[in-house]
């Protein structure tokens, strides 16, 4: 199995990742807009492949690439924040307005408050699992591994053993496998469908409430 370091080696992978993949011109009115039509983000753009998922002004995802389940999706902002503590007022505040809802003023608010559900209800729809780790590591001594703030969401199928008393080692090495390529990219169209749909139910209701 591949090393993180060999397949990460630039400083910030994640930069160069929302550097390759801009966002689309930020809508008010359409936040399906943020979500990636299928052929249009080419997953060689950078290496190793990315295959994305959502790419909104402030805060991308895709999937990782050593994933410890099948769903194993990664939530970033954007702008280079090493931890969640670098994160000012004004970015959580401009994505609460770009989104319609009234956030504190803490980017892990706007996160927590939008789109991590929306990403998580899609991942478990996609795989059909409905328990899933949502962790998010600041520092080297807390398991992060690229210096860029960022969520991970990872399903825990029924093969996975129940946390019971003991504690499941999160970020083992032997645990986590090398994407592949060819499933990679149709997992993350059929992510895209579903993300597409959780916004467009979010939409229809915020509609019927006018």
């Amino acid at each position: 199995m591949a090393n993180i370091d060999e397949l990460y080696p630039q400083s910030c992978p994640f930069c160069s990742i929302a550097t390759a993949y801009p966002a689309a011109a930020a809508s008010t009115t359409d936040l399906t807009s943020a979500i990636p039509k299928d052929g249009d983000g080419d997953a060689e753009k950078v290496q190793p492949a990315c295959f994305l998922v959502l790419s909104a002004p402030d805060v991308m995802a895709f999937l990782d690439i050593l994933p410890m389940t099948r769903g194993h999706l990664l939530v970033t902002v954007r702008k280079h924040k090493e931890k969640i503590a670098d994160v000012d007022s004004k970015e959580g505040q401009d994505i609460g307005k770009l989104l319609y809802v009234k956030f504190h003023s803490l980017l892990l608010t706007s996160l927590i408050g939008f789109w991590l559900p929306i990403l998580a209800r899609a991942v478990t729809k996609v795989t059909g699992v409905n328990d899933y780790n949502l962790v998010q590591n600041n520092g080297a001594r807390a398991a992060q591994v690229v210096p860029h703030v960022h969520f991970h969401i990872i399903p825990r199928p029924s093969d996975v053993p129940q946390l019971q008393n003991k504690s499941w080692t999160m970020f083992g090495r032997g645990q986590r496998e090398e994407l592949d390529d060819d499933e990679a990219k149709v997992l993350a169209a059929e992510l895209r469908a579903q993300i597409r749909k959780e916004v467009q139910y979010l939409d229809e209701d915020r509609k019927s409430k006018l």
